[in-house]
Formats: structure tokens, sequence, C-alpha cells
């Protein structure tokens, strides 16, 4: 795969105040050295640290103000309804390779469970979702993105046009939906399964189905 990535050579502190008062604090020395801390204000009783999965919504007009956002808050609700432990992060970017890769790396290096992107997968010369994807995978999860294109051409036979891939860095599952609110929601419903026990083997579980 290619592994030419927009330049990080940055130091930067980042704060992200999560639900419960949990803050995480990344810090990044370059491409190659990142550190993760969670901590819990005073006054905090538990210590256990939610799941984090995230929702990247890519469209241009969406980030221009042209168009309401409503599939990735669509799923956003389901991944509360099958995860409700968990904690989602949102995001909106237009579609450029570079800024939608910034934001996976972010994810990913936060130790993010599930990275879901909406839009970008079609055939448009402005869908680029799964190129800038392939660019920080470190090894592709195939079956994943074709269950959804078999499953969802039984409703609709253009489901087969999605180029939507899956795939993990490190240990977080980063899956392409389409940008449609039906589309994103019924292709999500159909690997919901797959993904939590991918998430769980990724994660270093165990257990495999018999």
């Amino acid at each position: 795969m290619d592994r030419a990535l927009p330049s990080l050579y940055f130091l930067w502190l980042k704060l992200l105040e999560v639900e419960d008062g949990f803050i995480l604090q990344t810090r990044c020395l370059d491409a190659g050295e990142q550190s993760i801390e969670f901590q819990q204000p005073p006054g905090g009783a538990s210590t256990i640290i939610p799941m984090l999965l995230c929702v990247l919504t890519v469209s241009d007009r969406c980030s221009q103000g042209l168009m309401t956002d409503t599939a990735g808050p669509a799923v956003a609700d389901l991944l509360r309804q099958h995860w409700p432990g968990s904690r989602v992060a949102n995001a909106l970017v237009p579609d450029k390779e570079d800024e939608i890769i910034a934001r996976l790396l972010e994810w990913s290096s936060m130790h993010a469970s599930l990275i879901l992107t909406v839009g970008g997968t079609g055939l448009s010369p402005r869908d680029r979702t799964p190129e800038a994807t392939v660019r920080i995978l470190d090894r592709l999860v195939p079956g994943i993105a074709e269950a959804m294109r078999a499953i969802g051409s039984a409703k609709n036979q253009f489901a087969w046009l999605s180029r939507g891939i899956a795939g993990l860095r490190g240990s977080t599952l980063i899956v392409n939906l389409p940008g449609s609110k039906r589309g994103a929601e019924e292709s999500l419903s159909a690997v919901i399964p797959l993904l939590n026990h991918a998430i769980e083997v990724a994660g270093g579980g165990q257990n495999h189905p018999s």
C-alpha cells in the first residue's frame, strides 16, 4: 500500500473531554512516537475506560453548509444502540484525501475501536474516501465491504457500485459506508455482528465462533 502520508512531524498536545468527565491526553512527538494517557478528574469513582467509536462524514456540500448531514448522525445513533456503554465521536470533513487521512490518524492514535466513514465511496471524481483509507491501513478486511455490497444489492442493485473498503490500522477497525442515510444505515446494520466480533478479536480477544 502507498504509505505516503501528510507530514506529521510536529509536536502537539490535545485534550479531549468525554461525557463522564474523562480526559484523554494525547501527545504526538513525530509520525512514529505517540503516547496516550487517560486521566480522571478529582472525585471521579470509575476507572473503566469506555470504548471509543468514531463517525467521520465526508462531504463537500455538508462541510460547506449547503446540505445538512443526516447520514452521520444516523450512524452514530445506531452505534449507541448497539454499544450503549461506548463513547461516540463525530466529525465532518470535505472530500479531500489529506483531511480524511488526518482525522483517521488522529482517531486511530487515540486507540478508537471502530471508525466508520460515511460518504465518498461512489464513482464521482471527488469520491476519494477509499483511496484515503487504504493509505493508512496495515491490513485489509475485505469480507466486511463484500458483505455490505452483497446484502445491500438485494434491495438496491447499485450497491455493487460502492467502492468502500475495510481494514485495520493497529487495533482500530476502519470501515467505509455509503453517503446516503438509508445506504449508511442499511450497510452498517448488515454487518453489525461482524463488526462486534472483529472489534473483539482486533483488541486482543480470544473468543472465536464455533
